[in-house]
């Protein structure tokens, strides 16, 4: 029996415009999402991600006063001609490797309703092909060879449909999350019937919650257009488009082989900060001394 084909996923949105202001008042001039890891900033490594998982074409949806993002991946000329000139060629050869990630372009989303009004830029964008979304405040760091967003692809090209990244959470942590019921119809795959927003613990329909990547069919956009208005900001909410979507067509979600970090959340962000310091070719080692010190000296 052959197996069905899909339409192919080579195009990826990245949210990116919200004020982030759990990092005030770092952020009141630096976005959120140029917050550093070492020595790369976080909207890099989630443009990585998409890269290695084969995306072609990126649409980053900004915000005004986040010219920095943009800039950090436009040729800077005198400053390569300096490092030509120095022969430090593997910074000169990084430097232009983050140029020719992908294709990246940009919308600037004007009033800033929730992630379900930031995708609804990107319909243009999509026309009319299933596509990728990666949260541009969150570094999800795989288990496997497959980035997390590239095993959401696979299960795609497996079964169609829209598919979401899962995780398990502590069952106290649920209601920080939307979080899925369904049935299991492959290994760490579920076909979701029920997705809550920040449920209370006792009414959690499961402890799997929605971890910050998404494959996207077009029909999303149509749903999201549909979806009430929430609280004061009128924040659009993609949970609420994603329920109706699957009255039309199937809804996955897919437990990922990774690790996410919220670089929006502090404790997070200093758990981040540390492993991936310590996992660091420049200087690893030594920060691994170092930490051992400072604890021995705490004890």
């Amino acid at each position: 029996m052959t197996q069905k084909t899909y339409p192919a996923v080579r195009k990826a949105v990245i949210p990116a415009a919200g004020f982030g202001t759990r990092f005030l008042p770092f952020t009141r001039a630096v976005p959120k999402e140029m917050i550093p890891l070492v020595d790369k900033p976080v909207i890099q490594y989630v443009i990585e991600e998409a890269a290695a998982a084969g995306i072609e074409d990126i649409l980053i949806i900004t915000s005004s006063g986040k010219e920095a993002m943009r800039d950090h991946f436009l040729p800077e000329p005198e400053l390569e001609a300096r490092l030509q000139a120095t022969k430090k060629t593997a910074l000169l050869e990084n430097l232009k490797a983050i140029q020719n990630l992908a294709r990246l372009s940009y919308v600037e989303q004007k009033v800033l309703n929730g992630l379900g009004g930031a995708l609804m830029l990107a319909e243009e964008f999509a026309a009319g092909e299933p596509f990728a979304v990666l949260l541009g405040d969150t570094v999800v760091e795989s288990s496997t060879t497959v980035p997390a967003v590239g095993q959401l692809i696979a299960r795609y090209n497996q079964f169609g449909g829209t598919v979401v990244a899962l995780e398990q959470v502590p069952v106290e942590r649920v209601s920080n999350y939307g979080v899925i019921g369904g049935t299991q119809v492959a290994d760490r795959l579920m076909q979701i019937e029920e997705l809550v927003e920040k449920p209370a613990p006792e009414e959690a329909p499961s402890n799997l919650a929605i971890a910050s990547r998404y494959v996207l069919t077009s029909g999303i956009f149509d749903c999201l257009k549909k979806s009430p208005a929430h609280g004061a900001g009128q924040e659009i909410y993609l949970t609420d488009a994603l329920m109706m979507l699957g009255k039309s067509e199937n809804v996955y979600g897919c437990e990922v082989e990774a690790h996410r970090y919220d670089i929006g959340n502090k404790l997070e962000f200093l758990k981040a900060t540390v492993e991936f310091g310590l996992r660091h070719a420049d200087g690893g080692e030594k920060f691994r001394e170092y930490l051992k010190q400072k604890l021995s000296e705490i004890n």
